[in-house]
């Protein structure tokens, strides 16, 4: 089967396939749009085969180092049937190598580790790497179950938490004002340092909030107009996904973070979605409070790269520091082209 690389450049119709395919919400338009106001370049692509759309890709570009050229990365796509998944990630390496000078395309879709898709990337020449960005393991639930079918999972504790705020004064629902924006900045600012991880600065939470709209809610526990905890995730027409939460001090106390992540649940299931996932698992506190939500685990594919130039080799050591943001990592991935053989480099100039 010979794939087209066509361009997309309208939103209406790129959303459209996006949940025609049921896509994940990282591929819609405004997640991408996002990208693009800080530091990432942006195509987004359908996948044609004899008239019909059989794929469709939102691709991130981050510009390298010279000799390195430029990642290709697809967070959680493309977007494929397993049958076309080969031609499909066929034709996006090659537009990959020729259209942007990628040294890999680097994938992590959305699909599960045991899926037919695992064959169709390897066959593909796609090799599998731990230079990751999104977690491969998660938590996935089926928001197509019923509240007591999903509260049978839980723990006896999370059950009680969970009812013991809805019972109380909190109000949950989403944030909707500029103001409440805000406040829920300030508590993951809060969140952030009591539980030591790093964020972005402010104004690009503001751009996902501005450019995903109504894909990207916040669910909130209000004491009147108080913030206490939120939920903030982005949403496709099938899955929802969590980028972020944060619960205050006072929040902690009153156990509203259990309330506020059931009221997420709800809300999801109400705005259409059939699941949700939890945005992957680690060995630390966040997953263990993630992980009292259900009694499974779920693995996706992982990553994977198409090798693109005689670089990778350099380029894939260079990585694991250049997945956390590039700045650092423009010094390491400097000295990796020092090393690099000048029969190598020239391959590339060609």
């Amino acid at each position: 089967m010979i794939v087209a690389v066509v361009p997309c450049t309208d939103r209406t119709l790129w959303d459209e396939h996006v949940d025609r395919f049921q896509g994940h919400p990282q591929q819609l338009w405004g997640w991408g749009q996002t990208k693009a106001a800080h530091g990432w370049s942006v195509d987004r692509v359908l996948l044609v085969a004899g008239g019909t759309t059989v794929g469709c890709a939102q691709l991130l570009i981050r510009r390298l180092p010279f000799p390195f050229k430029a990642l290709v990365y697809i967070p959680r796509g493309p977007m494929c049937s397993a049958a076309d998944a080969p031609a499909v990630l066929d034709s996006l390496a090659a537009h990959a190598a020729t259209r942007h000078g990628g040294v890999a395309l680097s994938i992590e879709p959305d699909w599960d580790a045991d899926s037919d898709f695992a064959g169709a990337v390897a066959a593909a020449g796609f090799r599998k790497t731990e230079n990751t960005v999104l977690i491969p393991r998660t938590l996935i639930l089926d928001l197509g179950r019923t509240d007591d079918e999903l509260m049978a999972d839980m723990s006896k504790s999370t059950r009680a938490n969970i009812r013991k705020s809805m019972r109380s004064e909190v109000e949950f629902r989403k944030v909707a004002s500029a103001d409440e924006l805000e406040q829920v900045l300030a508590i993951y600012h809060e969140t952030a340092e009591r539980a030591g991880f790093g964020i972005h600065e402010d104004q690009y939470y503001r751009d996902i909030f501005a450019n995903l709209g109504e894909g990207s809610p916040i669910i909130a526990a209000f004491d009147g107009s108080r913030v206490l905890a939120f939920v903030w995730l982005a949403r496709s027409g099938a899955t929802a996904f969590e980028l972020y939460g944060g619960v205050s001090v006072e929040g902690q106390k009153q156990r509203v973070n259990y309330g506020v992540k059931w009221a997420a649940l709800q809300a999801m299931r109400a705005d259409g979605c059939s699941r949700y996932d939890f945005n992957g698992l680690l060995n630390d506190g966040i997953s263990d409070f993630k992980k009292q939500f259900a009694k499974h685990e779920n693995l996706l594919l992982g990553t994977w790269d198409k090798p693109l130039s005689p670089l990778y080799p350099a380029y894939a050591k260079a990585m694991p520091l250049a997945r956390r943001g590039l700045q650092g990592a423009r010094r390491a991935v400097k000295a990796a082209a020092g090393r690099v053989r000048p029969a190598a480099a020239r391959l590339l100039k060609r």
